[in-house]
């Protein structure tokens, strides 16, 4: 597998701050990846250095195999939506983008061709010749994703591209990010894990400036599971140690009493258990197999099994915060 983008011991100090400590982890070619973390974790300014707005404290960045130390060598390669883009209040939209697509060396014709077209992806070729004063904050967010789609880049940065949109407008961007990892390889940066996890293919966890997780989202999630178990009774003790020396099986914990409120026996006693599927070096379906067949074998019945693993759980295991956060470091 070929990497597009290439983080080696990255980090990033301001004064007395340590924004980013010897972070590494590899973006791989034509994949939409995903950047999270809590407030502070580090996000933007990893995109900043990327992006070579910032300078490393240490470690590098290489984008399509190119020091981004070399920025000028990426132009027209690298693009990026920063997460406050900003535009001339009182300058129609189509003569700033036209603008920047002349700076690119087109000639007028060309960028107004490209210009057009990257404004009806987004929606906005209706209103090209509105000033950006009189656009709403949607139409703004989906004015800057614009300006990142514009020209041919080959690896694209968005810093929160969602955020403020309404489900609707938010789902159309999220439609157009997949159209372009046909000939793209783009990082996403966002506060929604629900969205990440819809729409990324690989994620880097990022906590206190330091990497704390990365991978694919379905190794990630499928990894390291939970599953919400009903059986016919309380395990016992033995009972409980035979299941814990089981492959990949790292906790099973009450989430019931055995008995309702009137002393009765409970019809199903309900159990959380986690499991590392990857540290035992088998797949989903076999880790599940042996607990069932354990149980089973005890003379216990499953009357239910609900499995689910997502990626906010995992976030909030591996960062110990709450997985709603809205600014980014």
């Amino acid at each position: 597998m070929t990497h597009a983008v290439s983080i080696k011991g990255l980090s990033k100090r301001f004064g007395r701050t340590q924004a980013l400590h010897e972070v590494s982890f590899e973006v791989p070619s034509r994949s939409i990846f995903g950047l999270l973390g809590p407030n502070g974790a580090g996000k933007t300014t990893l995109f900043s250095l990327t992006a070579n707005f910032l300078k490393a404290s240490a470690g590098t960045v290489e984008v399509l195999g190119i020091d981004t130390r070399y920025i000028s060598r990426l132009q027209g390669r690298l693009s990026i939506l920063p997460q406050d883009a900003e535009f001339q209040r009182n300058v129609p939209i189509l003569d700033q983008l036209v603008f920047f697509r002349r700076l690119a060396g087109r000639t007028k014709q060309q960028a107004h061709e490209e210009v057009l077209h990257t404004l009806d992806m987004v929606g906005l070729q209706a209103v090209a010749k509105r000033r950006v004063s009189s656009l709403s904050h949607g139409m703004i967010k989906r004015l800057g994703v614009a300006q990142a789609f514009l020209g041919h880049p080959e690896v694209i940065l968005l810093d929160e591209p969602t955020s403020g949109l309404d489900p609707a407008n938010a789902r159309q961007v999220r439609d157009l990010v997949r159209q372009l990892q046909e000939r793209a390889t783009i990082l996403v940066s966002s506060h929604n894990l629900a969205e990440i996890q819809d729409l990324c293919d690989h994620v880097a966890i990022l906590d206190h400036g330091r990497l704390v997780l990365a991978g694919s989202v379905d190794a990630i999630t499928r990894s390291r599971r939970e599953c919400h178990l009903g059986l016919s009774r309380a395990l016992q003790n033995g009972e409980l140690e035979r299941l814990l020396a089981l492959p990949g099986l790292r906790s099973i914990e009450p989430t019931s009493a055995a008995t309702g409120r009137s002393g009765h026996p409970l019809r199903s006693v309900e159990y959380l258990v986690k499991l590392d599927l990857s540290a035992a070096g088998i797949d989903q379906d076999t880790g599940i197999a042996a607990l069932l067949k354990t149980l089973l074998d005890l003379g216990i019945t499953p009357r239910k099994l609900t499995e689910g693993r997502s990626l906010e759980s995992q976030f909030l295991e591996v960062t110990g915060h709450p997985p709603q956060f809205t600014e980014q470091t």
